[in-house]
């Protein structure tokens, strides 16, 4: 079955990328090349260059055209994604470890922030989620056992966190604080990195209807991430 032409001018950027022929910062041909290339419209052009941008791929420039993104891989502050989609969106090859996922007693930060007593029982569970092999993501999850009973009894390197969460528990509200730290020894180890290397830390409440699901900090090495969104404004 022929794969749409959008799909195969994405393969095509992605694959020009991938082999060193197109570098960070490199012009990549305009939608009009595109079009005349793979024999299709504009439109269906356009469209591959835009979910190549909007996944970190590409950068648009208003009157300059497109290039090759940095070699760092990027997430948006504006919104909430599986990263495991993100990754494979880039075209890129996605894997996961699962270090930890065991009931403990709250501590008392964790208690505020799940809204529960101090010393209750919450889920735990700790993630490295890797790019192309390399240790993308350190997820420290607690998650509300009233609200998510069956926590304990997933299997995340088959589903992330995040895709069982948004099944059994829909968000209906998120907030996240960003900040830049230098990881502990344990967080050294699990990204892969020297202890002078700064990482960026997402710390991020979400709550569905009944109250709120779960507190997770996310730990990403400064290498291999960054944080980028577009806002628009109506006049």
């Amino acid at each position: 079955m022929a794969i749409p032409k959008f799909a195969e001018i994405k393969q095509y950027i992605i694959s020009s990328i991938e082999s060193g022929e197109w570098e960070g910062s490199a012009r990549v041909p305009s939608e009009n090349q595109l079009a005349d290339l793979f024999t299709c419209s504009r439109m269906t052009a356009r469209r591959a260059l835009t979910e190549l941008t909007d996944s970190g791929v590409l950068e648009r420039s208003q009157g300059l055209g497109t290039f090759v993104a940095g070699c760092k891989s990027q997430s948006s502050m504006l919104a909430i994604r599986n990263i495991a989609d993100e990754i494979k969106d880039r075209g890129h090859g996605y894997s996961v470890q699962q270090w930890v996922l065991e009931q403990v007693a709250a501590s008392t930060s964790i208690a505020i922030s799940l809204g529960l007593e101090r010393g209750a029982k919450v889920f735990h569970s700790i993630l490295v989620h890797c790019e192309q092999g390399l240790p993308l993501q350190v997820e420290e999850r607690f998650v509300n056992p009233e609200l998510v009973p069956d926590y304990l009894l997933q299997d995340f390197t088959l589903q992330t966190p995040h895709e069982y969460l948004s099944q059994v528990a829909p968000l209906t509200e998120a907030h996240h604080t960003i900040e830049a730290i230098i990881a502990s020894a344990e967080l050294q180890q699990r990204l892969e990195i020297p202890a002078t290397e700064p990482c960026l830390q997402i710390l991020r409440r979400t709550w569905s209807r009944q109250g709120v699901v779960s507190f997770a900090k996310l730990v990403h090495p400064g290498s291999r991430f960054k944080l980028g969104g577009h806002l628009t404004f109506s006049k």
